[in-house]
């Protein structure tokens, strides 16, 4: 599934419950990676929701999700330096909501051919938030000690998803998990 919009990784022995509750909630595809699901829904924010009324309904459930995953922006790449030029017009756009802020950047790779090492990803998406808000005559920092907001990055093969969550955001959805 090319279109995902949600990635969701779980725990082993929560596979089959998880891969069915999805199913009554978007289009779901497994994936040749060790338990991780592909979702497509019209509305990543309401599937995350929705899944987590029914973690209560079912607390198994929470059990056998290891993170869930909406991406706010998603984009298809072919190299490194390709995923860095598709990445910052998105980075700049969010650079205002980072403004004040502390923040990090995390990246979680699943398969593709490109050479994508995650400190690299993640240092070039802490300096490009960073640049863009020293443009706007602000500043922002990268704090890994409880910051404001976190970017987490998800790819599968060469696809990747975007979503910026801030502190107030992983309070309220348990299933987010970035880190």
């Amino acid at each position: 599934m090319n279109d995902w919009n949600v990635v969701v990784s779980v725990f082993q022995d929560g596979f089959t419950r998880t891969l069915q509750t999805l199913g009554t909630l978007g289009e779901v595809d497994r994936t040749p990676y060790y338990n991780i699901l592909l979702v497509k829904t019209d509305d990543p924010i309401r599937l995350l929701e929705a899944l987590e009324l029914k973690t209560e309904e079912v607390p198994a459930l929470y059990d056998a999700i290891s993170r869930v995953a909406p991406a706010m922006e998603r984009f298809s790449f072919a190299s490194a330096d390709d995923f860095k030029e598709k990445a910052a017009p998105i980075l700049k756009a969010w650079s205002t909501r980072l403004a004040g802020q502390s923040f990090h950047a995390r990246l979680h790779r699943r398969g593709g051919r490109q050479e994508l090492p995650s400190p690299d990803i993640e240092k070039f998406i802490d300096d490009a938030v960073i640049a863009a808000t020293r443009v706007a005559g602000k500043t922002a920092t990268v704090s890994f000690d409880d910051p404001d907001a976190v970017i987490a990055v998800d790819t599968v093969d060469d696809q990747a998803g975007l979503a910026l969550w801030t502190r107030d955001d992983l309070a309220r959805h348990r299933l987010l998990r970035p880190e």
